[in-house]
């Protein structure tokens, strides 16, 4: 009992021939071997093949088959050519002419196919064809998994199908999910964007996908970049986690934070943690923060919104406000609540701004501040303040300067009147119907009163220092936003020094991982080789 179970054993290792209608043994060309011909059928070890005609070299326990190759494992694979050769000993086979491999999923068309049955790894190095329901990919060669139905690609391939094509140099694709991983420079081309990516994870079924590694989303006038990416085609949405840049190359914006949010589809965007819009205007560049930036509508007609102690800068104008909503279709910016607006060296505050571009020149026009208009500036020299109030202020910008304004409605003023020495003449206090200033060198160079004009103008001995600050009057010159970093508060940089150090951590994780990565393809090109 015991020898016949072991003869079995070994029996099982050996090619048994299961069908042939001829069978013969050609002295002249392979005298060590027997000719089967028509309805060829053998079998080894769970793998049938048949074929027209084979020579079957029984001590090597190896075949060669002509015409008509079929090799199947099972339900797993199978591999068509016109010519193969079979070793029982290695348990390896090797198909050309019109090699065809079929797995329940994809199909594999090439010159040359290696099935290597130990491992269950079919590999190739002549270009290659596969169908993968609705994804086609070319590569020069490649490697495919049986168990895990993973095709690898270890050089130039591409991935196409009515939507997008795909490029890398680097992908593992599984054809039963259509889940695709690439590694190194990769990109996503379709007619709605660019995406390119040095390690990314995209889902040919679902169209979602996830970036890392220098990864960036182009549509047609916006660039989206961060440190990882988030991708729904079906959706057109995208969003952007940590270092999040997004470029506006037809305003000529640039709008970072830690988080985005893109709707391509309805021309909208959402940012938040450490938000900052970039916008270029009057040859000069405006800095505006907020906790949420929001931007909707197509170019002409889009709209920023900034919410939550915004703050902006530009070179000769910075201020602060609860919230922003800027309209490029009409030119106008409307600072809303409590806000405040440094122009050079004049602070200036009401219940409502209004910021007027011109739609031709797309420069900075006019300023309107509505209700408890008040608008204040150091003295030159002294320690006082000028100081006007009224219920508005209409103003006009001159090279991007504020040149002069006219204050209406209940106005008045405190001024220190110098003359041309810089001394001081006195202090001019006064009430009106509406008063008008000019401004040069970034300081009050003129004013003018006009109807029911009530006033005098005091010696300094002459008038007391509680009667020189009109009611209402406070001076903020402390929170003037005097560069593009102040946008930023304490406590927000703080926070941006968190993410820098969690940063620089995943970078140092990401390193091990990838050298172990290289070796690993290292070794399975030995295999290959092998």
């Amino acid at each position: 009992m015991l020898s016949a179970n072991f003869v079995s054993a070994q029996a099982s290792k050996k090619i048994i021939i299961e069908q042939s209608d001829f069978v013969d043994v050609d002295k002249d060309k392979y005298p060590d071997a027997v000719l089967l011909t028509r309805n060829v059928k053998v079998s080894h070890d769970g793998v049938i093949l048949t074929c027209n005609k084979a020579y079957f070299f029984q001590k090597e326990n190896y075949l060669k088959a002509f015409g008509n190759v079929q090799l199947v494992q099972g339900d797993t694979l199978y591999l068509n050519s016109n010519y193969a050769e079979y070793s029982g000993e290695l348990k390896k086979a090797f198909a050309t002419g019109n090699a065809v491999m079929t797995s329940p999923d994809a199909t594999l068309a090439t010159d040359t196919i290696n099935f290597d049955r130990n491992v269950q790894e079919v590999f190739y190095n002549t270009n290659g064809t596969i169908i993968n329901k609705e994804n086609t990919l070319k590569s020069k060669s490649g490697r495919y998994y049986v168990t895990q139905k993973k095709f690898q690609f270890l050089t130039a391939v591409t991935l196409t199908n009515k939507s997008y094509e795909i490029k890398s140099n680097h992908l593992d694709y599984y054809s039963n999910s259509g889940h695709s991983y690439l590694f190194g420079p990769s990109t996503i081309t379709s007619k709605t964007n660019f995406i390119y990516t040095e390690k990314g994870f995209y889902d040919t079924k679902k169209n979602l996908a996830h970036f890392l590694d220098k990864s960036y989303i182009k549509y047609d006038d916006r660039i989206i970049k961060g440190d990882s990416l988030y991708y729904d085609r079906n959706k057109e949405f995208a969003s952007a986690t940590r270092n999040v840049k997004i470029t506006d190359s037809v305003n000529r914006g640039v709008i970072r934070g830690h988080y985005a949010e893109l709707f391509k589809k309805k021309d909208s965007m959402f940012v938040t943690k450490r938000a900052l819009a970039v916008n270029f205007v009057d040859n000069d560049s405006v800095y505006i923060h907020g906790k949420k930036l929001m931007v909707t509508g197509k170019e002409g007609d889009r709209i920023i919104r900034a919410f939550n102690n915004v703050r902006f800068y530009k070179t000769d104008m910075s201020g602060k406000c609860d919230s922003i909503h800027s309209s490029s279709k009409i030119s106008l910016t409307k600072l809303i609540g409590n806000p405040i607006l440094w122009n050079n060296e004049s602070q200036i505050t009401g219940d409502l701004m209004h910021l007027i571009g011109d739609k031709k020149t797309q420069k900075l026009d006019s300023l309107k501040v509505l209700n408890n208009t008040f608008l204040v500036s150091k003295d030159t020299l002294g320690t006082g303040y000028n100081q006007v109030k009224g219920q508005n202020l209409y103003g006009k910008f001159l090279e991007g300067k504020l040149h002069e304004t006219d204050i209406i409605k209940n106005a008045e003023v405190i001024y220190y009147s110098r003359n041309e020495a810089n001394e001081l003449v006195g202090i001019n206090k006064n009430v009106s119907s509406k008063i008008n200033v000019i401004f040069d060198n970034n300081a009050i160079e003129d004013m003018t009163f006009f109807k029911q004009v009530d006033g005098i103008i005091y010696p300094e001995t002459e008038l007391p220092e509680n009667a020189r600050i009109l009611r209402g009057f406070k001076w903020r010159g402390d929170e003037r936003i005097k560069s593009k970093d102040d946008v930023f508060s304490e406590e927000e940089n703080a926070e941006e020094l968190k993410v820098i150090e969690a940063t620089k951590k995943d970078k140092e994780k990401k390193a091990t991982p990838m050298k172990v990565r290289k070796e690993t393809l290292n070794y399975d090109k030995k295999k290959e080789k092998i």
